[in-house]
């Protein structure tokens, strides 16, 4: 069965190279025929666009909402965010309807790949299928009400024309029952980690990659590490709900390091944050990562941190940084919100959000308890061998229809 992604993230964007591509290389891997169609962060660079990585066939046909270059985020202003998305909504249709298939996939409800998908549906009548991950009006920045208007209906209309949707975390499941769509066509598929890209850290060498990061970072062998990979974007994640509290635990443990992976739009007052609250020489930002060092950075950790606050963008979405820390075997303090205390389990906690001081508590309770500790790392790698995407990409394509079904579809 031939398959077309119609993504608007990059391979080196956590939800395309995190999610959506290792997907797709597991369906790939499961004797689909997969296409990824989707636009880059820094398309005007970009040398190579159309090329198959992993048995997928990748295809950038234009530029993202917003720039990532030069270890920054930028906004577009809302006249230059209106060509680029008319432009890239042009792309991603011309790219589908060039693209045989037997069915399309919505990697994610906007407005750019849904009109697309709609489009081809409408012309072709090919079955569409959706992942909704997260309610995209309230976990972005937006320069005008209408934009997130905008966004916040495309997000209710996609569904109108979908044969099944797949989410990740209960409440977009029970956000989308309540407008009317059968449940029975509405499929839970929790965020995973691709077994090649973590899979790593069981080589022999990887110890000794650890140890050459950690000397790279200049952390002290005696130091306990905790560690926060992600974007650097408060819309998204409280790292600066983190910095509270790793001021809190330095006070007290000062052979402590916090080490924060990733770039976005906030990095600079976050470096402000840890300068003012005397932390300048116990914290370590980085830029961002390649996906092949992600998992060395999570393994530098003693713990790593989850850090959310109580709003309806984070109940809407699940962190992939909660199942890429378990998949490296490391304990997590997460928040409980959402879906998160039930994905932890044991290996590790969830605490209040909003609340520096529980957040602290709950971290130095990993870093102090070596027994405790330990506990959590196994029920970890207990837990590892059901996250990985080829694992749970049978119920992701459990919505799917058989060879001849898509084929009756399409005529």
């Amino acid at each position: 069965m031939k398959v077309t992604f119609l993504a608007t993230h990059s391979l080196e964007s956590p939800g395309g190279g995190g999610r959506f591509f290792p997907l797709a290389k597991a369906l790939t891997q499961s004797g689909y025929d997969v296409t990824m169609i989707t636009l880059h962060h820094d398309f005007a660079r970009v040398q190579e666009k159309r090329f198959v990585q992993d048995g997928v066939h990748i295809w950038y046909v234009g530029q993202m909402h917003v720039l990532k270059a030069d270890g920054r985020k930028t906004y577009f202003n809302p006249l230059k965010l209106l060509w680029v998305t008319a432009v890239a909504t042009l792309g991603l249709t011309w790219a589908a309807w060039r693209t045989p298939a037997d069915l399309i996939h919505i990697c994610k409800a906007q407005p750019m790949n849904g009109l697309a998908a709609w489009v081809v549906h409408q012309v072709k009548r090919l079955p569409v299928y959706l992942t909704a991950t997260i309610m995209k009006q309230l976990n972005n920045r937006f320069s005008g009400r209408w934009q997130q208007r905008l966004v916040a209906w495309f997000e209710d209309w996609i569904p109108s024309f979908a044969s099944g949707i797949t989410v990740n975390n209960s409440y977009i499941a029970d956000r989308y029952t309540a407008l009317g769509y059968p449940r029975d066509r509405i499929v839970l598929v929790p965020n995973s980690a691709d077994r090649a890209q973590f899979g790593v850290l069981d080589a022999p060498n990887a110890p000794e990659r650890v140890v050459a990061l950690r000397q790279s970072l200049a952390i002290p062998p005696d130091h306990q590490v905790v560690v926060y990979v992600g974007s650097m974007s408060l819309v998204s994640h409280a790292i600066d709900l983190l910095l509270e509290a790793f001021a809190l635990i330095w006070m007290q443990r000062p052979q402590t390091c916090l080490v924060l992976v990733g770039a976005g739009e906030d990095k600079d007052g976050l470096h402000q944050l840890a300068e003012q609250l005397g932390l300048a020489t116990a914290v370590r930002f980085t830029d961002r990562v390649t996906a092949a060092d992600v998992p060395f950075y999570y393994a530098l950790g003693d713990v790593s941190v989850d850090p959310l606050r109580d709003t309806v963008a984070a109940v809407s979405s699940f962190s992939l940084k909660l199942t890429e820390s378990l998949a490296c075997g490391v304990p997590c303090v997460t928040t409980d919100v959402g879906d998160r205390k039930m994905a932890v389990g044991a290996a590790g906690t969830a605490v209040p959000p909003n609340d520096a001081p529980a957040l602290a508590a709950a971290i130095r309770a990993v870093l102090d308890d070596p027994a405790a500790a330990a506990r959590m790392r196994a029920a970890a790698r207990q837990m590892r061998a059901s996250l990985w995407w080829d694992v749970r990409a049978r119920a992701f394509t459990s919505l799917y229809p058989t060879n001849h079904e898509a084929g009756l579809d399409a005529g």
